[in-house]
């Protein structure tokens, strides 16, 4: 059971502590308590876990603070979507808003390799009218004599290098908690001039002890990876553990699974789950069609198979489209076969376009009954 509080509520204030009070006289019951910092308002949010079954919601409401109460219908007990259930679907990181009724693009290097490409990249971005980004700075790898990345060590010319060209967000790959001390000194050495979602990659999306860690600060939105060998309910229990600890600025990401059946792309396409994620969670989904493809191959009809992939999961709704661009794709020192060129960004965004307006299209049309 959630306990909706009311927006700004003084947690040193005589209510609140009647609140708890209450709380801990009720049996085989323990509290967790969220907090949701918005643009205009902190809302606080008090889990009730354990025996919650015999409680009423009556009972419930009319405690002090309460707004509203919703009963958990499902194993996903903070990213879940549950009956009756009014939570917003979206949050707001670095003045860019991220929800289900919205769409990004974060293209950009799949690994850090020099600065003049990333000052490239970023410089592409910004004529384009684009602030989001995807910059690689720690690359786990199948293979261990493979580049692993730059580190730390790449972090101050790639934030000074956003701030300049007007870049809001980095989505960035972490692989161990030491990278989020990383990024956040960096950070705050450059003069921040920029903002950083911490990313969870298909490699550790069952390393819990990381995910643990990385639920704990708040600081960082986090776009978690479907785990490329395991269900979509695992993965949806996995994004649990980081919401548990505490964080719900989450994006959920479909990056396609591992099987020989989606032969001969790298993996098997999943954007069909799209909806399934929407409906499950509240949280914004985004689709990686680089990952899923792995290639540049072009069908008969003139377009990249990258394209047709990207749009099937736009037209199915999603909120954010990860993809890998390349100043060089030859000289690219991770997945450069699979990166686009500077030049196909503006096709590629419009072609985004094209799938987005469909999609809002065919939702006017449910919403206006036809």
């Amino acid at each position: 059971m959630i306990l909706i509080l009311v927006p700004n509520v003084d947690m040193q204030g005589a209510e609140y502590r009647s609140l708890t009070e209450a709380l801990a006289l009720l049996p085989n019951v323990q509290t967790r308590v969220h907090h949701v910092q918005g643009a205009l308002q902190t809302l606080t949010e008090v889990y009730l876990i354990g025996d919650t079954k015999l409680l009423s919601l009556e009972d419930m409401r009319n405690l002090p603070c309460v707004e509203r109460v919703v009963r958990v219908s499902q194993a996903y007990r903070v990213i879940g979507r549950h009956k009756d259930d009014h939570r917003p679907t979206s949050f707001e990181y670095n003045g860019v808003r991220f929800g289900q009724d919205n769409l990004h693009v974060f293209a950009g290097l799949c690994a850090v390799d020099t600065r003049e490409n990333v000052e490239r990249m970023m410089r592409a971005l910004q004529e384009h009218g684009q602030v989001c980004t995807r910059m690689g700075a720690y690359k786990p790898r199948t293979n261990p004599y493979s580049f692993q990345g730059h580190g730390k060590a790449c972090l101050p010319y790639v934030f000074e290098l956003a701030g300049r060209h007007g870049i809001r967000v980095i989505s960035m790959e972490i692989t161990h908690e030491d990278h989020i001390d990383q990024i956040r000194a960096a950070l705050e050495q450059a003069g921040r001039p920029t903002g950083v979602m911490l990313q969870i990659g298909t490699r550790n999306v069952q390393n819990f002890e990381l995910l643990k860690h990385a639920g704990r600060q708040q600081e960082f939105p986090i776009l978690f990876k479907r785990g490329f060998g395991i269900t979509l309910e695992e993965s949806l229990n996995a994004a649990e553990y980081l919401a548990s600890e505490g964080t719900q600025r989450i994006v959920f990401c479909l990056r396609g699974v591992k099987t020989h059946m989606g032969d001969p792309h790298r993996n098997m396409v999943d954007f069909a789950h799209v909806p399934v994620v929407q409906r499950l969670t509240r949280l914004p989904v985004c689709i990686d069609p680089s990952h899923s493809v792995g290639g540049r191959n072009r069908s008969p009809d003139g377009l990249l198979e990258l394209f047709h992939v990207t749009a099937q999961g736009v037209i199915a709704g999603a909120n954010m489209v990860l993809t890998d661009f390349h100043p060089d794709p030859d000289r690219a020192l991770v997945d450069g076969p699979q990166a686009l060129h500077l030049d196909e960004l503006g096709p590629y965004l419009e072609d985004i376009h094209i799938a987005r307006e469909a999609y809002e299209r065919r939702l006017a049309r449910v919403q206006n009954g036809l």
